[in-house]
């Protein structure tokens, strides 16, 4: 069936608001990234330790990632329940919230060795924010644009993930600009602070849209259980969306997260390798959009089956580019990387997965394909490359580790099929 008719100022007031509020909640779960691997937690909370404390750092970092399914789970039972909008606005509240929280925390100078559980706690609930928060993003462009672009409205929640990346790093870039002893905190804790600012922005534009007419026409025969019906009727399409995750989620990680332990490690500059980051940013809200409109002409497989085999022939070849030390080769490795590679795989992706599942679960469905694989893609994979960088002072098994990856997410999406054709089912 097709979805109600839209506007074209509706659907792009749909498709904006998804970006700005992903882009919000996006920024949140990444300054703490970037917060932890600039190394500024670690006196406040995990005191002064070499790569054995970067690894304790890393296990709180992945909790953000075991938090991302349970909030997908959760969330995606609810929003197929109760409708999109809904969870849209508390995903929103729970990130947002857990963020400004991580800005007033103590340190273990007035908590002692509750100040990291406590961290730790707070960074699971910014995954579950963050896990919920995507499939009903996604799905309130992709059910409400025309069949013919869906992938390109869908592509606008995905830009809020460079956007937010982008940010981070600019806050903290600004941070460093200022005049010692100028705050009466830590300066650290002001970009998570200022997240009570974005958390007003994000309610009045989420309050602002419609609800999904698409859930608006099943809502009177809504699955009871969305989760036991994903997995009796799509549970095939559940595993390959999982499968086509992983490179996507493991790569952007490792490009955006594991590179700056490796640079360090290699007594490379962390300073060039945050340029290359900030640029890779900006170089994807452009490509995004751009793959996103190619696989509403030429499909989402064949976008998502090039991202995959890029970023699989340019594993070596980024790090010998990064590990020569050259400026320009080091910004040049990382902006490929993520502007082709892996902004190839993310720009089709929420349109290819709400077009695998039938309405009446696809926030479940969607949001479990998404989701599940993060916590070893993102998460888990990060602490293993930092080992196996421990154990060999070299790239290369990092590097097969991007191979194998590109392998699972290539016949993941040859075996699910071609999607951009299909009506979104009820």
């Amino acid at each position: 069936m097709k979805p109600a008719a839209t506007g074209n100022a509706a659907i792009r007031k749909v498709a904006i608001s998804s970006f700005i509020g992903t882009a919000i909640e996006w920024y949140d779960f990444f300054i703490f990234n970037v917060a932890g691997f600039l190394l500024l937690f670690n006196k406040p909370f995990y005191g002064n330790t070499p790569l054995d404390g970067l690894l304790f750092l890393f296990g709180t970092y992945s909790v953000g990632f075991v938090g991302r399914p349970v909030g997908g789970i959760v969330c995606g039972h609810f929003g197929d329940r109760l409708g999109r909008k809904q969870l849209l606005i508390l995903t929103l509240l729970i990130t947002s919230l857990s963020t400004f929280l991580i800005g007033v925390l103590p340190g273990r100078d007035v908590l002692g060795n509750w100040a990291p559980w406590l961290l730790f706690a707070l960074r699971f609930a910014q995954g579950f924010g963050i896990g919920g928060e995507w499939g009903g993003a996604v799905l309130m462009t992709v059910e409400q644009a025309p069949s013919h672009r869906r992938g390109f409205y869908g592509s606008w929640p995905q830009i809020g993930v460079p956007v937010g990346l982008f940010l981070a790093y600019l806050v903290f870039f600004g941070l460093g600009k200022l005049p010692s002893g100028l705050l009466p905190f830590d300066s650290w804790r002001l970009p998570f602070l200022f997240s009570i600012v974005l958390v007003g922005i994000g309610l009045y534009i989420r309050l602002s849209i419609p609800e999904s007419p698409l859930y608006q026409e099943i809502k009177s025969t809504r699955s009871k259980v969305p989760f036991r019906d994903v997995w009796r009727w799509h549970r095939k399409d559940a595993l390959f969306a999982m499968g086509a995750k992983v490179a996507e989620n493991g790569i952007f990680y490792l490009y955006t997260v594991f590179l700056l332990a490796f640079v360090s490690h290699k007594k490379l500059s962390t300073q060039t390798i945050l340029i290359a980051i900030s640029l890779a940013a900006i170089a994807i809200t452009a490509t995004i959009p751009v793959f996103g409109i190619l696989s509403d002409h030429f499909g989402r497989r064949r976008i998502y089956l090039f991202g995959a085999l890029f970023a699989g022939l340019f594993a070596f070849p980024s790090f010998w580019l990064v590990q020569s030390g050259r400026p320009t080769l080091m910004v040049i490795s990382v902006v490929l990387a993520m502007a082709l590679g892996w902004a190839a795989m993310y720009a089709p992706q929420a349109s290819f997965f709400a077009e695998l599942f039938q309405t009446r679960v696809r926030y479940s469905g969607s949001s479990i394909g998404a989701q599940v694989a993060t916590i070893f893609a993102g998460g888990l994979m990060q602490i293993f490359a930092v080992s196996l960088l421990k154990q060999t002072n070299s790239y290369w098994p990092v590097a097969l580790i991007i191979i194998a990856m590109t392998v699972i997410t290539f016949i993941s999406v040859l075996k699910a099929g071609e999607t951009f054709r299909r009506q979104l089912a009820t």
